[in-house]
């Protein structure tokens, strides 16, 4: 039993050092935002970006424009208040990969407004 256990937490250790866990939950949130026609493809391609950002050494490709911000902070905001709520804004961070469950955002106790929203995204 502790055999597996030691495993189970080498295996998480290791997902962690290499934020796996970050990359399958940006690539599947690309997948389902974008819908492509041929998804291996797509996945394959995304992929490559980061490699040659990584290897050149240039910040990483940015895969939103403008009109995909403004989509998805619709989407958060169903009631159209014109904010969303601080958890529902970190989860859309954390969903793009730009910032981390351990991540410590200050919350100023008002909604996030689409400006503030597309200034972080």
């Amino acid at each position: 039993m502790e055999a597996r256990s030691s495993r189970e937490l080498q295996a998480r250790n290791y997902l962690e050092k290499h934020r796996i866990m970050d990359l399958l939950t940006y690539l599947t949130s690309a997948l389902l935002f974008f819908r492509p026609e041929r998804p291996r493809e797509y996945l394959i391609s995304i992929l490559e970006r980061l490699r040659i950002a990584r290897l050149s050494g240039v910040a990483l490709p940015f895969f939103m424009d403008n009109s995909n911000i403004a989509s998805m902070f619709e989407m958060l905001d169903s009631s159209n208040k014109g904010s969303i709520s601080f958890v529902q804004y970190k989860e859309a961070l954390k969903t793009l990969g730009l910032c981390t469950a351990e991540e410590v955002l200050k919350d100023d106790g008002h909604g996030v407004t689409f400006e503030k929203f597309r200034n972080e995204v």
